[in-house]
């Protein structure tokens, strides 16, 4: 910005040295202008969006406003201009025969240049272009004019004690004289002394030092300061060494400022952020609050940064993976805490931003493998990822592990590979489910992507990592307990082959809708959470656990599978859902719940799922206090599994 702004303004002293404002290239709103604020957008976004390294003015506009960074009646007004000053200039050259972007003085001149265009007359063409033009000044303006102010309130002592601090000669009046507490002086001296500072450049120190007071303004004007500006300050000695990062949070006083609140009030996010300083680029985004972040937008999403990849193979395209995920959700983050997106639909967006990463990781696993080994014979790839839990019920937590299994066509096992290394089918499948865990699980700059836990396939942790679709079916409709069938009632195919998502899905709903015994089921049910809150719930006389205590998340969803269960014989139709909203609505149109039930079983849900995805953005463990509100909705889910035969233990004090 400041190099942009330097330039802008040595022109500008040109243009008024050498009387060139009607210049079509220097002259205000000309076509310098347009270029100015076309590659500003490719110099601060090219490295995350190679479709923006476009040396062609227009394909470059387009692709910005493609990727929403331009808005698309900005885009317009400056393509119409550039198209005009751009053809007068053109016209210029042709009638003098010269490199020039001046009109000429001649009014004969000026009248033949106009008509050559379809203008009437010279006046006809002026009127056009000074419209035009104030139309880019108007745009460019706000550009390189949004510089933050020149000081801010103590910020004469914070430099003072900043340089006395690089020299070892701070005192600790010098701290009490900024009002900074032992945490945050200690967070400065770190950043003062770091090799990253010391070896900056003196225009990048300068540009430190220009920062340091407005981050310590936007930390008092925040929630919790004591919280916040140890944690910028962190973030400062984390990207000492991009200067391009601390530009654009100098020329964005409010960026900088919800940054502020971030490290103030989401401890969570803001760890992500110190940890993944690329994820400075969506706070820094000023789209961010428009970005669209429903399902088949992130699947998009990850589908564009796969195909603008300069370099292709499995780590290039891991690596690429693993941003758009911490990117997404980050952004899910954001939209939650600004109150932007609920509970329900932002558990749903993680479920569907995992399902994203599965199906590239999927694909990702299986061209290596190819590459090496070959294909195995018949249509598609005859393999499917099996979605449990939270993941299968489209409720993702920020931290959320996901529950999997895999499952391969029965027709293929003794098949080999057509590859010079051939594998047999079990072999080939084996193979690619341990690729598709090695690769969610390697740790790349942007982290891991996720923790998988695959216990629930058939035997657990004593069988194989993947079976055949026939043995998972032997295992479901012979010796599967009830509580696998429990945990079937949320389990959906989430990527892989279409034939296979299909029988997967028969089988779900052969076994779901086998008749069952009421009492029976809810009597099992009943002890196995009893079993579980034994060993997992961590209520207290002052705390309530949100998932495992009494009426917490857990008694919910154990409530609606065995309900399910219970019922799916007779109503096939309860079989079809897997998210807690869902089967709450199938079994109240199945009569196996009543209206005022399921409303309170509704809007126990909401307030949950709500105070648990708070308690992971504020870092917190999900224990919080016995609120009388919230005691009322876990009552309510307690008194509903009690009227439908569940009786779940009373809770711990």
């Amino acid at each position: 910005f400041s190099g942009l702004r330097a330039m802008k303004t040595l022109i500008d002293a040109e243009v008024a040295r050498k009387d060139l404002a009607e210049n079509l290239k220097l002259g205000p709103g000309g076509i310098r202008e347009i270029e100015f604020s076309v590659q500003l957008e490719q110099l601060i976004r090219g490295g995350r969006e190679p479709g923006l390294r476009e040396p062609s003015l227009l394909r470059a506009l387009a692709a910005a406003e493609r990727r929403g960074f331009i808005a698309g009646e900005r885009a317009r007004l400056l393509r119409r201009a550039w198209t005009l000053l751009r053809h007068v200039e053109n016209r210029v050259q042709m009638y003098v025969d010269a490199q020039t972007h001046a009109l000429p003085a001649e009014p004969l001149a000026r009248l033949r240049i106009a008509q050559g265009l379809d203008y009437a007359d010279a006046a006809a063409l002026d009127t056009a272009l000074a419209a035009q033009r104030a139309v880019v000044s108007a745009a460019f303006a706000p550009i390189l004019g949004g510089a933050a102010p020149a000081s801010v309130p103590g910020q004469d002592a914070l430099l003072a004690l900043w340089r006395d601090m690089q020299s070892g000669s701070a005192t600790s009046a010098e701290l009490s004289a900024c009002a900074l507490d032992a945490e945050a002086g200690a967070a400065l001296q770190a950043l003062a002394g770091s090799h990253a500072v010391r070896s900056m450049s003196e225009s990048a120190r300068a540009g430190l030092e220009r920062l340091l007071p407005r981050v310590l303004h936007a930390a008092r004007h925040s929630a919790a300061p004591q919280l916040a500006l140890p944690r910028l300050l962190r973030l400062l000695h984390n990207i000492a060494r991009r200067p391009a990062y601390l530009a654009l949070l100098e020329e964005a006083p409010a960026a900088l400022q919800r940054l502020a609140s971030l490290c103030a009030e989401r401890a969570f996010l803001a760890g992500r952020v110190l940890a993944q300083p690329l994820l400075l680029d969506d706070v820094l985004d000023p789209r961010i609050e428009q970005l669209p972040l429903k399902a088949a937008d992130i699947a998009t999403e990850i589908a564009h940064l796969l195909d603008a990849l300069d370099e292709r193979g499995p780590e290039q395209e891991l690596e690429r993976i693993n941003e758009a995920r911490a990117s997404l959700a980050f952004r899910l983050g954001l939209a939650f805490a600004d109150a932007r997106a609920d509970a329900q639909a932002t558990a749903r967006r993680l479920a569907a931003l995992a399902e994203a990463v599965l199906n590239a990781v999927l694909r990702l696993a299986e061209g290596e493998l190819v590459a090496r080994h070959g294909r195995l014979p018949g249509p598609g790839l005859g393999f499917c990822v099996i979605g449990y839990g939270s993941l299968g019920g489209h409720e993702l937590g920020f931290a959320s592990d996901l529950d999997v299994a895999f499952v391969y066509d029965s027709a293929r096992v003794a098949a080999s590979s057509d590859g010079a290394r051939p594998l047999e089918g079990a072999q080939w499948y084996q193979r690619l489910a341990q690729r598709v865990v090695h690769w969610l699980g390697t740790v790349t700059r942007a982290g891991q992507l996720y923790a998988i836990d695959t216990r629930l396939r058939p035997d657990g942790s004593k069988s194989l990592l993947v079976q055949s679709m026939d043995a998972y079916a032997g295992y479901q409709q012979q010796r599967a307990w009830t509580w696998e069938h429990q945990a079937l009632v949320r389990a959906r195919v989430v990527c892989g082959d279409a034939q296979m998502g299909a029988s997967f899905a028969q089988l779900r709903q052969r076994v779901l809708a086998r008749p069952r015994v009421p009492a029976r089921v809810a009597a099992e049910v009943s002890a196995m959470r009893e079993r579980w809150r034994a060993e997992r719930d961590r209520s207290d006389a002052e705390r309530f656990d949100l998932k495992q205590g009494a009426g917490g998340l857990l008694d919910l969803e154990f409530l609606l599978q065995g309900l399910a269960l219970a019922h799916a014989a007779r109503v096939p139709l309860l079989t079809e859902s897997t998210s807690t909203v869902a089967l709450i609505g199938a079994l109240e149109g199945a009569r196996a719940l009543a209206p005022a039930p399921a409303a309170t079983l509704r809007a126990a849900h909401g307030v949950l799922l709500q105070r648990a995805l708070t308690c992971t953005l504020d870092d917190r463990p999900r224990l919080v206090a016995r609120e009388p509100a919230l005691m009322q909705h876990a009552a309510g889910v307690l008194r509903v599994a009690a009227s439908c035969g569940f009786v779940f233990a009373p809770e711990k004090t």
